[in-house]
């Protein structure tokens, strides 16, 4: 029999710098109507962006014991990176629902867990830029009151928004850029590629979406569709992760119109990726893991076993929505550069 202590020190090895959580989520007891709003801010200051390219920032690393370099100086692309929910604590202000962007404990989170572990991902592909913005509280995402969830995705889909536009005036310059995503920022970059790239002028510039962490309907767009391999752009890739053999409450088990790419393959099919194919993921400390984890597309959703480190036999895991992306950290970052250099070459 496996003591406590030694449980923990096993499910330590395995866990995601994003997805460790030290105490469950807070619970909000009033409305949003009766909760103070996060004061506006401007986007023109560097300071409310976790990421820019001439900036150093979280964006700018490469994971521990990998032979990856932060390319953006050499990068002919973009990426606009939308982060997923960090606020998750009992708020210490008098904003609940919605974040202060000017909460420099939030923002060191923030930095140090989504920024570092995913945006990090694309300084390969392109220059990155990543907005702070005031993120709906995770309760938003729980609570029984439909007036009070939609209220504070808008606030935060506001500045999300608002940075994507600041950034095309200031920033792109008519550059290539992908899309992506985690999970709240999924929800909010969905939005943005309906309000300002399907159908619209901008998609000539589109290279690809990654929208990770949020069951993606196939018809989401207009003109956009799933991609089916490796090299396509001009279209999404999107999965959320379980176990092997485990489906979440809200499915219903049987085939649907959700989108599962594989991100070993890239395909839509529902194959078996051996791990040998992972070239690597990143864990606790944002340390280099080869062959990490295998995946299998199924009824939409994405299967993985458990990943192949030490102690793996002892995990219990069944939803890894928190390591969407850490698990497959080198596939995405070779695909998101693979996408650029095929809409490079076809648009030469």
């Amino acid at each position: 029999m496996l003591s406590t202590r030694t449980s923990i020190i096993f499910s330590l090895i395995l866990c995601i710098a994003v997805a460790c959580k030290t105490q469950e989520p807070a619970r909000l007891s009033i409305t949003w109507q009766d909760s103070p709003v996060p004061p506006e801010f401007d986007y023109q200051v560097v300071d409310n962006w976790a990421a820019l390219p001439d900036q150093k920032d979280a964006a700018d690393s490469v994971p521990k014991y990998s032979q990856f370099k932060d390319e953006q100086n050499l990068a002919q692309a973009d990426v606009f990176f939308v982060h997923p929910t960090i606020y998750t604590y009992a708020p210490t202000t008098p904003f609940q629902w919605n974040a202060n962007v000017q909460d420099q404990y939030l923002n060191h989170k923030v930095d140090s867990s989504t920024i570092l572990n995913q945006a990090s991902i694309f300084n390969a592909a392109g220059r990155v830029y990543a907005p702070r913005y005031r993120q709906a509280h995770y309760y938003a995402f729980v609570t029984p009151n439909k007036a009070d969830k939609d209220a504070a995705l808008q606030l935060a889909y506001s500045d999300v928004k608002k940075a994507f536009e600041y950034y095309l005036n200031h920033y792109n310059q008519g550059r290539p850029f992908i899309i992506a995503s985690h999970s709240q920022g999924t929800i909010h970059a969905t939005q943005l590629i309906k309000d300002y790239i399907d159908g619209k002028d901008l998609k000539k510039q589109f290279v690809a979406a990654y929208l990770i962490g949020i069951a993606t309907p196939k018809n989401t767009f207009m003109q956009i569709e799933p991609c089916k391999n490796a090299e396509q752009t001009g279209c999404f890739v999107a999965w959320t992760t379980f176990q092997q053999g485990y489906l979440p409450p809200w499915h219903q088990g049987k085939p649907n119109e959700m989108v599962s790419t594989n991100p070993l393959t890239w395909t839509l099919d529902e194959n078996f990726a051996p791990k040998e194919l992972n070239e690597g993921g990143v864990t606790y400390g944002f340390k280099w893991v080869k062959h990490f984890a295998d995946a299998q597309n199924h009824l939409g959703i994405l299967w993985i076993n458990t990943p192949y480190v030490f102690g793996r036999s002892f995990v219990r895991i069944k939803n890894w929505h928190q390591a969407d992306m850490n698990l497959f950290y080198a596939p995405i970052r070779n695909n998101a550069k693979n996408r650029v250099s095929a809409y490079l070459k076809a648009t030469k």
